[in-house]
């Protein structure tokens, strides 16, 4: 069982993943109270579908980027979880805005995936289909003007976005591609999907070395 937890943003989202399928999921908005809410939807969850932390047998969590505050505390849980397991599960941390990319459909060659950085910024990560979406760079901070301004051709747009990102793309026409708030929604599910193939592929660490991942 995969434990996948999500709480790089004011959007928290955990998912428990069999490996088969998704047995529980649950997303909501938190108004940065992630410390209280966190543990108690976890132990929720599990009750609900009759599973004790000791069937766990790995972990996935978003990497970043996001708030220095909700990363340090998902990563907190999922270290925790990891470590009073002897022995030790691995843990695959996934950045954020792959998680949202992993869930959009092909409409354009090239997305660009947003959350929100706060005092009126975003992250951005743009990606490039190659059969599915593939980050064609590091993600960066920007604002909305400026992001809008130098959008070139058709580009698919997904994620958190605001009241001022939908009017700035609103403006640009057919050349924003803008998901719906379901599609744009940043689900732990799709964090769980996103590390299994991981693990399948050898490629996970230890508790010790997981690390937020921070743009500036």
């Amino acid at each position: 069982m995969l434990l996948a937890i999500d709480t790089a943003t004011r959007q928290v989202s955990m998912a428990l993943h069999d490996g088969q399928a998704i047995l529980a999921e649950e997303t909501w908005r938190s108004k940065d109270h992630h410390t209280v809410e966190l543990t108690p939807a976890l132990l929720a969850m599990l009750n609900r579908v009759g599973v004790t932390p000791t069937a766990l047998i790995a972990l996935a969590v978003a990497q970043g980027p996001g708030s220095y505050t909700g990363l340090r505390i998902g990563m907190s849980l999922a270290k925790g979880l990891a470590l009073a397991a002897d022995p030790p599960l691995p843990i695959v941390a996934i950045p954020t805005l792959d998680i949202v990319a992993a869930a959009q459909p092909h409409y354009a060659d090239r997305l660009c995936v947003v959350s929100q950085a706060g005092r009126g910024r975003i992250n951005v990560c743009f990606y490039t289909w190659q059969g599915e979406w593939q980050a064609a760079g590091k993600p960066f901070v920007s604002t909305w003007a400026a992001l809008c301004e130098h959008l070139e051709g058709t580009v698919q747009v997904a994620g958190e976005i605001d009241v001022e990102g939908r009017a700035r793309l609103a403006a640009l026409g057919e050349r924003a591609l803008v998901a719906s708030a379901a599609l744009g929604l940043r689900r732990a599910g799709f964090l769980a999907e996103l590390a299994l193939r991981r693990l399948a592929a050898g490629d996970f660490t230890d508790a010790a070395s997981v690390a937020p991942l921070y743009v500036s």
